[in-house]
């Protein structure tokens, strides 16, 4: 299993996980559980040696699914969990697990982006602090507002390699693109998102309301800013908002601004669980994936480790905790998430390329419509090598 973590910034979840394998024993004896836990790279690189051997673990709970899933080692989920179960997890986060309209994994932790802004310098820039902006013109007027009252940072541009992916999509949802069109094609040249990246090129770049190299800038480097008081505003998740709720921060959240409203939109992540397939194992592993996703042992994750549930019974739970008031804009977003196209094994090679180019089409100077064609035409040869 992957390590996420929790509220209070520990390193690990290994007393999560073993007070759910006791309490699982406890209900079925007859069944051995052993379960180990490491950092993400770490369990990648585990579980792709072990696949490796022949000998693959028969549950891993990892970031990527599709390679396994297109080579047929995986339990579609009809074969190991029970139905009530499985109609009980979020749609959206059900699809996002789907391969060719069958669904192999299991989303397990969720977060969003929305859009963060530091109340205090709203107010001391002359703007509402009540009132987030909701479009691309307001969010420009907002931050030259913020810059001229002395603000470091008016807007976090997060187009660095590492996050550079992550910001593009959200940005491009709030204008009616993404990665992805019909079908579930690679759609990154569109003119939607040409015009998206034109705009915060011309707009917010090319007019010093960003750092001055956004794709020299981490999501975390701005992260810590904002928290010091030194972003206005800026794209981030529920781990932002426990950061700046322990920095004592003014902040809200709201959803991203879009070209003409508040985007429809939001981006969503997820971690997934899924089940090998080994001989005469199904029924063990449905056994303990119903216990893993019951109300009570998903809820009790989901509020230590600062994600999103996943399942809805979890949802209208933490929803219903007045601890928990600060989630609610993400939990009311998280049913009209869309996600990066986990589903495709190509996006292993396809994601990097844009992490690692797409930053330069919002510099000044940047041609946009030139850095999404070279990009779909490197996904489009990605997605036809794995279709042979």
């Amino acid at each position: 299993m992957t390590d996420h973590g929790d509220a209070e910034g520990d390193d690990v979840t290994r007393e999560y996980w073993d007070g759910l394998v006791d309490s699982f024993r406890e209900e079925h004896p007859d069944i051995e559980v052993e379960v180990s836990v490491h950092p993400a790279r770490v369990a990648e690189q585990k579980v792709a040696e072990a696949v490796g051997k022949g000998e693959p673990p028969d549950i891993a709970q990892l970031g990527s699914f599709a390679g396994h899933a297109a080579a047929g080692r995986l339990h579609p989920v009809n074969e190991v969990l029970s139905i009530p179960v499985q109609a009980d997890f979020v749609p959206a986060l059900a699809s996002a697990g789907e391969l060719r309209h069958v669904q192999y994994a299991l989303p397990f932790a969720a977060n969003l982006q929305l859009l963060f802004y530091n109340k205090e310098l709203f107010a001391a820039a002359g703007l509402d602090p009540d009132r987030p902006p909701r479009t691309w013109e307001e969010l420009r007027g907002a931050a030259v507002a913020l810059r001229d009252s002395g603000v470091d940072v008016p807007y976090g541009l997060a187009f660095g390699a590492r996050d550079a992916h992550t910001e593009a999509m959200a940005w491009m949802l709030g204008n009616g693109g993404g990665f992805t069109g019909e079908g579930g094609l690679y759609a990154l040249a569109t003119s939607e998102n040409v015009q998206t990246l034109t705009w915060l090129r011309d707009e917010l770049v090319g007019r010093g309301l960003t750092t001055a190299d956004p794709s020299l800038t981490s999501r975390r480097a701005l992260s810590d800013m904002f928290v010091e008081g030194k972003v206005g505003m800026l794209t981030g998740s529920l781990s932002l908002m426990r950061r700046a709720e322990d920095g004592k921060l003014d902040h809200g959240t709201a959803p991203l601004p879009g070209r003409r409203g508040p985007s429809r939109t939001s981006l969503g992540s997820a971690q997934w669980m899924f089940a090998f397939r080994r001989e005469g194992n199904h029924e063990a592993v449905g056994a303990f994936l119903d216990h893993v996703y019951a109300e009570e042992h998903h809820y009790r994750f989901a509020d230590r480790h600062t994600t999103l549930p996943v399942t809805v019974s979890a949802t209208e739970r933490m929803r219903g905790d007045a601890r928990h008031k600060r989630v609610r804009p993400f939990l009311n977003r998280l049913g009209a998430a869309e996600f990066h196209p986990w589903h495709k094994v190509s996006w292993a090679v396809v994601g990097e390329e844009i992490r690692e180019n797409i930053g330069r089409a919002v510099l000044p100077g940047g041609d946009p419509a030139s850095v999404l064609d070279a990009l779909q035409r490197t996904a489009e040869k990605e997605e036809a090598a794995r279709e042979r």
